[in-house]
């Protein structure tokens, strides 16, 4: 909803008009990595919002660590509202002591107003060979809702 010229504006439409930074760090190591994907423990955010159509831009910064020389490869999510969000975060790292970080950027809009979660999740193409560190690992939301 636009807000035209001499228009009584609220503190409500006010408050909406400004971006609102999230941010989760995960808090359990994922050792080894399942090849089911699993929800990185700590890095899970719930955000209310209070129109419909808000906007959101999600980043996540995933670290990884080879416990083996290995050819596995690791992915971390974003799951937005119980449904996976599009793209992938993806790692290898060949070598025993290979450790290294995999960035992914999401955005989208979340189509009511109410509480949404954002969650981290990872997997790995075989069992075993690589962990997620979790104290490395981060998801920052910002939401940019209506006026």
């Amino acid at each position: 909803m636009p807000i035209y010229a001499g228009q009584t504006v609220t503190a409500g439409q006010l408050t909406r008009l400004q971006p609102v930074p999230y941010e989760a760090t995960g808090t359990t190591n994922l050792n080894p990595i399942p090849v089911a994907e699993a929800d990185v423990a700590g890095a899970l955010l719930s955000i209310a919002t209070t129109t419909a159509n808000a906007f959101f831009v999600a980043t996540a910064t995933f670290s990884f660590d080879t416990l083996v020389t290995t050819s596995t490869f690791a992915e971390g999510r974003l799951r937005v509202d119980g449904v996976n969000a599009s793209g992938a975060a993806r790692w290898s790292g060949p070598v025993a002591t290979d450790f290294g970080s995999a960035a992914q950027q999401w955005s989208g809009t979340l189509a009511a107003a109410g509480n949404h979660t954002f969650q981290l999740r990872a997997a790995a193409n075989s069992g075993s060979d690589i962990q997620l560190l979790a104290a490395y690992t981060k998801l920052q939301v910002t939401i940019y809702e209506v006026v």
